[in-house]
């Protein structure tokens, strides 16, 4: 069965490749000695043929834009913030891991004008005097193929980055069509005059979308692309056409360029044959084009800080195939030929997690170290880097029954340097965060253990304290220095009744409605839950939980907002079963006030479904345009947003000021 779904795979990822020929002059930063690199097409094919036995045979098929829809979905695994933005700030900004490290959102404003993804295209929406709020412009992409799906934002220029496809103009027998390829797009217009917002520049990069960040001027590009190797060999094209990706950039004409086989580098004991691409370019010099990078690895997580840009692959050792006593499948009666496929299960020996340093430098990219650390981060915020150490936390099995927890700090070699292991076993990693420091981590099965650690001496890290409490926390969010906003679900451990009447534990819990809780770690040694908020029943659910730009938080304003879909159960009883879900009941944003001495004053909630939409939604969700997607500030009014509509509340008394009805 794993060999049949790895066999599928491999076709459904034989559907992103791409053949092609550009220039042979592609441009490429300078590496580190240390990296080596391909010294020719016959060596890369040699390096792509000793990993080719892991993915099994080659194959081609027509169809199967299905399969590629999958593949592309599972590929784009995506991502603390400030604290608050500036005392005194007249706009509020996207919520970001690192200060100083932008990240792209569907929704960005520079205080009087508001600008969002919407529908294949991006409005640009003056939003101040919140009366008089108007689209100026509706900003539309001559490309049809393109998918705009974030963007950044500065005083001069907007940079829209999404995905798109190129079709190749060879056109193989085995096809009824051309060959596509996926790539990854940035397009970049001036905005300084609203009335001539224009289009300066576009860069494509072919790969599947992981990530982006921009810093200063600097905008950086993370792909993910597998090689065109069995295509290649099936069709008996030449070695050297369509081995190494291609990108464009618009400075230097419309055309691709493809890598030479010989600017390719590979990490050794590399995990996947596939190529991790990092391109950077700068916004501010017409004479620089985009450096890219290519290296046979892989890549899932990225994290950024002002200098180095980090990327987390995983790699697991899966050990021999073994097949399971007694037979599987349907015997071979009516067609010969059909497959018998035995049961099999191939066990995890290892799984580590090797880290890439990538050194950033006006819109340039050049590797400078590896490392690896035992077992897989959860995300982004697994990561963090602090005076010159690299701190990550992960966990080793983490959907096994021994799971267990660490955290590791590495040198500026990459190198560990001192390491917690074995933390909370059976558990794993809900969410963890970094702040100076110190540590924190959530980890969860049936409660929620919240964990200090104190990382002054990154060769000796100590756990301080720890706090048991029911539910989980999916992203922890600095308050202050000594407090931390936890967003998550409550939880009910799950139990049957024994042979003696006695409650047995299941081992899991039964996740409910939404939790917010602000906990207090001045006593390090002893965390606090000082306040806490329920939300809804199973079912409810906000952006926030797993994407952490969807926050609205400043503490100078005591303000605190996000978008959520609630689901009530109406009547309550000690009968209930805890996995029954809640029936719709709101979708919107909850706006909050905050504080240390009063907790989560909870201010109201701002829709935009009308009466109307409520009664015909029944049970569930009718998810619509009118969902709300972000929640900004501008002066004294709060904006919410959604593709249909634009709603502005006085950000104190949360009164309606305006509303635009988006086209």
């Amino acid at each position: 069965m794993y060999r049949l779904v790895g066999v599928l795979v491999f076709l459904a990822v034989a559907l992103l490749l791409v053949v092609g020929k550009g220039p042979p002059d592609a441009q490429v930063p300078a590496e580190a000695a240390v990296l080596p690199s391909v010294e020719s097409c016959a060596e890369l094919t040699r390096i792509l043929e000793e990993y080719r036995p892991q993915w099994g045979d080659c194959f081609l098929f027509a169809s199967g834009m299905e399969m590629e829809q999958a593949v592309g979905e599972a590929l784009r695994v995506r991502e603390s913030p400030k604290a608050s933005p500036d005392a005194g700030a007249r706009y509020s900004s996207t919520n970001v891991q690192v200060q100083g490290v932008d990240e792209a959102d569907v929704v960005k404003t520079d205080g009087q004008y508001i600008y969002q993804v919407n529908r294949q295209r991006v409005l640009v929406l003056r939003a101040y005097p919140a009366a008089e709020m108007s689209v100026i412009k509706e900003i539309e992409f001559a490309d049809h193929r393109f998918n705009p799906q974030e963007m950044y934002l500065d005083n001069e220029h907007l940079v829209v980055v999404g995905v798109s496809y190129r079709e190749l103009s060879r056109v193989y027998p085995e096809f009824s069509r051309p060959w596509r390829s996926d790539t990854v797009k940035a397009i970049i217009f001036d905005i300084r005059d609203k009335n001539q917002i224009h289009q300066v520049r576009e860069v494509e990069l072919e790969g599947r979308y992981v990530a982006s960040r921009k810093i200063d001027k600097n905008v950086y590009l993370v792909a993910s692309k597998y090689p065109d190797y069995c295509l290649l060999r099936e069709s008996g094209l030449p070695a050297h056409e369509g081995l190494t990706p291609a990108y464009r950039d618009s400075l230097a004409g419309d055309s691709f360029q493809r890598l030479r086989c010989s600017d390719v580098y590979y990490f050794p004991d590399f995990a996947e044959p596939n190529y991790l691409l990092v391109a950077g370019f700068n916004l501010e010099n017409p004479d620089q084009e985009m450096q890219v990078g290519a290296y046979l690895g892989a890549g899932e997580n990225v994290y950024a800080s002002r200098h180095n840009l980090y990327v987390a692959a995983t790699e697991r050792d899966h050990g021999p195939i073994i097949p399971l006593p007694g037979p599987r499948g349907r015997a071979p009666t009516a067609a010969p030929d059909v497959a018998v496929w035995p049961e099999i299960v191939p066990p995890v020996r290892e799984e580590k997690t090797i880290i890439y340093r990538f050194a950033l430098e006006d819109g340039k990219v050049s590797f400078s170290g590896r490392g690896e650390v035992p077992g897989t981060v959860l995300n982004q915020f697994s990561m963090d880097e602090h005076e010159g150490f690299f701190r990550v936390g992960t966990t080793v099995g983490a959907w096994s029954n021994d799971s267990r927890n660490a955290l590791y700090i590495l040198d500026a070699d990459l190198n560990i340097a001192g390491k917690i292991e074995d933390i909370a076993p059976g558990e794993r990693i809900y969410s963890i965060r970094f702040m100076g420091d110190r540590g924190y981590m959530v980890t969860f099965k049936t409660t929620d253990p919240l964990f200090v650690f104190d990382l002054a001496d990154p060769r000796n890290p100590a756990v301080l304290g720890t706090l048991k409490i029911p539910g989980y926390s999916n992203y922890l969010h600095p308050y202050d220095e000594h407090h931390l906003i936890g967003f998550g679900k409550d939880a009910v451990e799950a139990t049957e009744k024994g042979p003696d009447g006695k409650e047995i534990s299941l081992g899991f819990a039964w996740e409910q409605g939404m939790k917010l809780a602000l906990f207090d770690v001045t006593d390090v040694n002893n965390p606090v839950e000082k306040f806490t908020v329920h939300i809804g029943d199973r079912g409810t659910d906000s952006e926030v939980l797993h994407n952490h730009r969807a926050l609205l938080f400043d503490r100078e304003k005591n303000l605190l907002a996000f978008p959520i879909t609630v689901a009530e159960i109406k009547h309550h009883s000690a009968a209930m079963p805890p996995w029954e879900y809640g029936a719709f009941t709101f979708q919107g944003a909850y706006v909050y006030r905050l504080t240390l001495d009063r907790g989560f004053e909870w201010k109201g909630g701002i829709t935009h479904l009308t009466a109307e939409d409520y009664l015909k939604a029944g049970h569930h969700w009718p998810h619509s345009d009118r969902h709300v997607q972000r929640i900004l500030y501008i002066n004294e009014n709060l904006y919410t947003l959604s593709e249909g509509l634009v709603k502005a509340n006085d950000l104190n008394t949360l009164a309606e000021k305006g509303r635009l009805r988006l086209p």
